[in-house]
């Protein structure tokens, strides 16, 4: 929200000085200027739009560095989730003891496919994806694909309370 309203800001006062060049050219250019400001006046009035102007660079140029810093962290912490998650699967599939083929099965539930699609990717039918799925929620000690995502959601909910408590 912050962020935002930085941004804005920045946004605004270019524009206001930008507004105040345009004007300026076009009021000239078309004659409406039904008298002449002083010189001093125009030119505190050129000196103040193009310190206007710069600071809307300097202003928008750490703004993206800052956004772009931001999304290096976000895209590092998602790497991170994401071989937590593949870390913690395994782990799981080692206390319930799949075999392979439950392995892939499982992973592949986990990813939301099919039932058919399981089986297209394996080159079995889909009796035994079936037959492995019971396996691997039998083993899981869960009912079906929802409650299996569900260990492991909670499992990285955990840690990243315990995670948030080292902080």
């Amino acid at each position: 929200m912050k962020h935002n309203a930085f941004l804005i800001l920045v946004l605004a006062v270019q524009l206001l000085c930008t507004l105040f060049f345009v004007s300026d050219i076009v009021i000239t250019v078309l004659g409406l200027r039904t008298h002449p400001i002083s010189w001093q006046t125009r030119e505190y009035l050129e000196l103040g739009a193009a310190i206007g102007l710069v600071l809307g660079v300097v202003l928008g140029g750490f703004a993206l560095w800052s956004s772009l810093r931001r999304s290096r962290r976000a895209e590092s912490r998602l790497r991170a989730a994401s071989g937590a998650f593949m870390d913690l699967m395994e782990e799981r599939f080692r206390e319930w003891g799949l075999t392979a083929a439950e392995r892939d099965v499982a992973l592949f539930a986990i990813k939301g496919l099919s039932t058919a699609e399981i089986a297209d990717l394996r080159n079995t039918s889909e009796g035994t994806v079936k037959a492995q799925t019971n396996a691997i929620y039998r083993k899981a000690g869960v009912n079906g694909r929802p409650q299996l995502l569900s260990l492991f959601i909670e499992d990285l909910m955990d840690e990243k309370l315990l995670e948030a408590g080292r902080d």
